[in-house]
């Protein structure tokens, strides 16, 4: 575990959606999850650095089927130059959307990753980035589960704070795992968004696209 990192040039939220941070099914320790992600993103905004909200589309009947409550944003987002929503339809928030070439177009090196859930959508995000050859900072306090249930024959339930431990550890030595968000620090990318880069909305599929206002 690292004790401080070199600043990011941007901030990636993955799946900070109602479904898991809200009500009776929202990931243990929520609000202080919530707490986290909130200063982590004010921070990089008061530093220029890019915000990217990733937004999982679960498949139907899901507690994050598109367009359903628990599919929403839980937290305010300020759309424009340095921060953007990005909808994903796997764990992996690289496959089959425009971040990678948002990254590259920004000349960004550095990334924080935070939101849920540790072991899957973050952990596959933070391994897919270190594999491009990013530097992924992780702040320990910044991503949260769910408890893995008693199997009977192999193991008892398997606690939330454990199971985010292990997804931390499993992303190996180049990954730089701080103790707090607030070790976290930003700087402006070398450059700006690209104004040929499709904006979020025409990422989604024509026929569910917001109606213009």
């Amino acid at each position: 575990m690292t004790a401080a990192a070199p600043p990011a040039q941007a901030l990636i939220v993955v799946d900070v959606q109602s479904a898991f941070v809200s009500g009776p099914a929202a990931v243990p320790g929520a609000p202080r999850l919530l707490e986290r992600v909130e200063d982590l993103t004010a921070r990089a905004r008061t530093a220029g650095a890019l915000v990217v909200h990733l937004q999982n589309d679960g498949p139907a009947g899901a507690a994050d089927e598109p367009k359903t409550p628990g599919w929403e944003l839980h937290l305010p987002v300020r759309e424009g130059q340095r921060e953007v929503v990005i909808r994903k339809p796997e764990d992996d928030g690289f496959k089959d959307t425009p971040l990678g070439e948002l990254l590259t177009g920004m000349g960004i090196q550095a990334l924080a990753v935070c939101g849920v859930m540790s072991e899957m959508c973050v952990s596959a995000t933070a391994r897919t980035a270190l594999a491009l050859g990013y530097r992924v900072v992780l702040p320990h306090d910044a991503h949260a589960t769910y408890d893995i249930p008693a199997a009977a024959g192999i193991s008892d339930v398997v606690p939330a704070a454990i199971v985010s431990r292990v997804a931390e550890w499993a992303l190996g030595g180049e990954a730089e795992i701080v103790p707090r968000a607030a070790d976290v620090a930003f700087v402006r990318p070398a450059r700006e968004r690209a104004a040929s880069l499709s904006p979020v909305h025409q990422q989604i599929p024509p026929e569910q696209q917001p109606a213009q206002r």
